[in-house]
């Protein structure tokens, strides 16, 4: 048999060096899914149970990110005073929002990353490796309604008065009568506002939505990086229960002026 020539070495350990690394990150990449899985499905909170009544909440998902839907002004608390857009018109149609939704991530991603497709590598992998400032954005909704990707839940006024708690705290404090930034997103109808906390692969946007709706006291997962982790704690409701969901929701819309 005759030996490989040179060219055929130097192309089988060239192939080897190149799925070394390959395999190596399909490696990490089972790994921390079967942890993601693990981490979401122990319980916080095991014996919370949602209120009959109560002032309803949705948590919404896309797929891959997570946000907390609530009302602009309820017995408990008024958003206007925490995110001043809560009560100003619209861009878009100048309708004044009866319901904001919540949600926390990495500052440049939110700013400058519309869609998956522009994601800079160099993000992506900084990201990876040490993580980026949080940023809060903030949608603004007119009657928003319930579905699968917009789940109610009902929560206790003492419940509901922590979740506002927590949120607000992710605020950086401002100097007494310093007016709160904002920043214009590329969302329709949403700012982002400066907010504590690094992002990282561990310490994701749906790790910060499950820490904010456990810190009111709401059953939910441990270790919840995926969209999916923080969603399977949130039941789809039957049609009577989503018709009762829906009336709690509901506001009345109003235009400026």
């Amino acid at each position: 048999m005759a030996a490989p020539s040179p060219l055929s070495l130097i192309a089988r350990i060239g192939g080897r060096l190149i799925l070394w690394p390959v395999a190596a990150v399909a490696t990490l990449a089972t790994f921390f899914l079967l942890i993601a899985w693990i981490g979401s499905s122990l319980p916080r909170n095991r014996e919370w149970r949602a209120p009959a009544d109560g002032i309803a909440i949705m948590v919404e998902s896309n797929g891959v990110h997570t946000g907390i839907v609530m009302p602009v002004i309820s017995p408990v608390h008024d958003w206007r005073a925490t995110f001043p857009s809560a009560g100003t018109p619209r861009d878009a149609d100048g309708w004044m929002p009866t319901h904001i939704a919540v949600g926390w991530g990495e500052k440049e991603v939110f700013l400058e990353t519309p869609t998956w497709a522009d994601l800079k590598l160099s993000t992506a992998l900084r990201i990876a490796v040490s993580g980026g400032p949080g940023l809060i954005r903030v949608s603004h909704y007119v009657n928003p309604q319930p579905s699968p990707h917009h789940r109610v839940l009902l929560l206790r006024p003492a419940e509901y008065a922590r979740l506002a708690q927590r949120i607000a705290a992710a605020l950086p404090p401002l100097p007494p009568g310093a007016a709160r930034p904002t920043y214009p997103g590329f969302e329709p109808a949403s700012r982002n506002y400066d907010a504590a906390g690094r992002y990282t692969l561990v310490n994701t946007c749906n790790q910060w939505v499950a820490d904010t709706l456990a810190h009111a006291g709401v059953r939910m997962g441990r270790f919840t990086p995926l969209a999916g982790g923080v969603m399977k704690w949130i039941p789809e409701h039957h049609e009577q229960v989503r018709a009762r969901s829906a009336a709690a929701v509901r506001d009345t819309r109003r235009r400026p002026g």
